[in-house]
């Protein structure tokens, strides 16, 4: 009898030949035991497309204003609250009016005493027993005492704080009590009707820009991109960001409002690209994957995707003209997998 001794270093060597032996390895599906999946497809073709570069941006009223006092004046009241609807005209505040309306009528008493002199020099002058010149000077005091009148009249409304346009109360920048100035906000209000979207134009891009030209924009609350015109070019860059602002006016859109994040898209020139369907690219690990039919059967493709917009993908590798993409049902589909089109 032989004996056989195995040595303890030998161990990984008859480990890796039982595996081989075995095959230890599991067992490849078959393509054809995958149950057939109904998708649809379609033919790509390389086509011309202008090629665009993304600027973000933010949604704001075209008429938007910060509602400051004339006068000097204590607050006595603020009526509007943020949120609130208001015409043009309504009151939004009340100052402390008790010291031009004193003011008020100290030019009224002036007036009337200049109103009344000026009376009794005309009866003098039609009687000659004053001089032209003499008439002329109370003339002068009545009409120096009537504008005096007008103007303080002119203060007294300027402590009523009112609406320069229909629109919806913003932000409340004040409150009962404290001392309105010119200079310093009490409310800001904005027109919700009328929006327009401004964006920093990098200084590489502003030249592919001119006004009237129609531009996609995509706000956050709209899945869609709407159509917005440039109305607005600054003339020069921001030193700091070198950038230009544009605005484009904006259709009426349900879910628009102001201070919405955006983006817009700038032509810059022409490409020639295949451009699939979001839906037809699979993303699996790292990696983007779309499935071709070939004889009725999903072959797996890997790609490199582009730039992405209004529901499709631009494809830089991986495919070539003619070919006919999965578009519907890819992501359930494994690579040799029977397959039958949908009409």
């Amino acid at each position: 009898m032989v004996a056989c001794v195995i040595h303890r270093h030998s161990w990984p060597l008859i480990v890796v030949a039982a595996c081989t032996l075995t095959a230890c390895s599991p067992k490849k599906e078959s393509s054809e035991s995958l149950p057939s999946v109904a998708v649809r497809a379609v033919v790509v073709e390389r086509t011309a497309r202008p090629t665009t570069e993304e600027v973000v941006g933010t949604v704001r009223a075209k008429l938007r204003a910060a509602i400051e006092a004339k006068v000097s004046g204590r607050i006595e009241a603020l009526v509007v609250a943020p949120g609130q609807t208001v015409k043009a005209g309504d009151l939004l505040a009340q100052l402390d009016a008790r010291e031009i309306q004193a003011k008020l009528d100290q030019a009224l008493a002036l007036r009337e005493q200049a109103t009344r002199d000026l009376a009794r020099a005309r009866d003098l002058m039609e009687k000659k027993v004053t001089t032209q010149a003499e008439f002329d000077s109370v003339q002068s005091r009545e009409r120096v005492a009537a504008g005096l009148a007008r103007e303080m009249e002119t203060m007294l409304g300027y402590t009523r704080v009112v609406a320069p346009f229909d629109g919806i109360v913003t932000r409340k920048l004040a409150d009962v009590g404290d001392l309105a100035a010119p200079g310093k906000p009490i409310l800001e209000m904005e027109d919700p009707r009328a929006l327009r979207f401004e964006a920093d134009v990098p200084e590489s891009l502003i030249g592919s820009i001119k006004l009237g030209d129609r531009l996609p924009v995509r706000a956050s609350a709209i899945v869609a991109s709407i159509e917005a015109t440039v109305v607005e070019i600054a003339p020069i860059a921001d030193a700091a960001s070198r950038t230009f602002l544009v605005k484009l006016d904006l259709p009426a859109a349900e879910g628009t409002s102001s201070g919405q994040f955006g983006r817009v898209w700038v032509v810059t020139g022409e490409s020639r690209s295949i451009r699939v369907p979001t839906a037809a690219v699979v993303v699996r690990g790292q990696m983007e994957v779309l499935f071709i039919v070939e004889k009725q059967h999903a072959q797996l493709r890997i790609v490199r995707s582009g730039k992405r917009t209004d529901g499709e993908i631009e494809l830089l590798s991986g495919i070539a003209s003619g070919e006919s993409v999965v578009i519907e049902g890819a992501e359930q589909l494994r690579d040799g997998q029977p397959i039958t089109l949908k009409p």
